[in-house]
């Protein structure tokens, strides 16, 4: 009897210990909210929010650069050059694009001019025939074929002008269509047996415009 009222008093007392290490930490929650404050300091949050883009009509160009080389025995009355335009991409990203519109690309050329101070070669020695690389029904046209002035027929006033590489009838129209249009051309320079030899080179400005119709 004696040993069981020992255990039992010993079980009694790890109780009664137990009690009191919860009532310590309880305590010792209860004097943390009694702190003195001795100093604060701030950090200020900040953010920049953009206006959200409602998306663009673009124009890019594949290379920046085309290559023409000869075509022997052409014709006997003048030299010819062949070569293709890089492709020609019309990207519109806008959400909300405005009805009565069309967007259109054009293509100028400079004069060619010699490496050796040769005597220029207007742009109306050179033409192209565009094609468009994306497939639709119809929503984008490519522009009509430009001759160059030593062609007998046609419009002969090759790339001195803007002459039209693409068409889109209606802007909303070739957007729900397809984002991307895409176009090039194959280019054509023509000039006489006497050209002058030598390395030659001109720049083709393209230009995308959208107008009202």
């Amino acid at each position: 009897m004696e040993t069981t009222m020992i255990r039992m008093n010993r079980a009694a007392l790890a109780r009664t210990a137990v009690g009191a290490v919860g009532g310590l930490v309880l305590v010792g929650v209860g004097g943390a909210a009694l702190a003195e404050e001795v100093g604060n300091d701030a950090v200020d949050v900040n953010v920049s929010i953009e206006e959200q883009s409602a998306g663009a009509l673009s124009l890019s160009v594949a290379s920046d650069s085309s290559t023409l080389t000869e075509v022997e025995g052409a014709s006997a009355d003048y030299r010819e050059f062949t070569g293709t335009l890089p492709n020609v991409t019309v990207t519109d990203t806008r959400s909300d694009v405005p009805e009565g519109v069309y967007w259109y690309v054009t293509g100028q050329a400079s004069d060619f001019t010699g490496d050796a101070g040769q005597a220029p070669i207007t742009p109306d020695h050179l033409g192209w025939s565009p094609a468009l690389v994306t497939e639709g029904n119809g929503e984008v046209a490519p522009g009509e074929e430009v001759g160059t002035a030593l062609d007998e027929s046609g419009y002969t006033g090759g790339l001195s002008g803007q002459e039209l590489l693409q068409l889109a009838l209606d802007s909303g129209e070739s957007q729900a269509a397809n984002g991307e249009w895409t176009a090039n051309a194959d280019l054509r320079l023509k000039t006489p047996n006497d050209v002058a030899s030598g390395a030659y080179s001109s720049t083709v400005t393209l230009s995308l415009f959208e107008d009202t119709y």
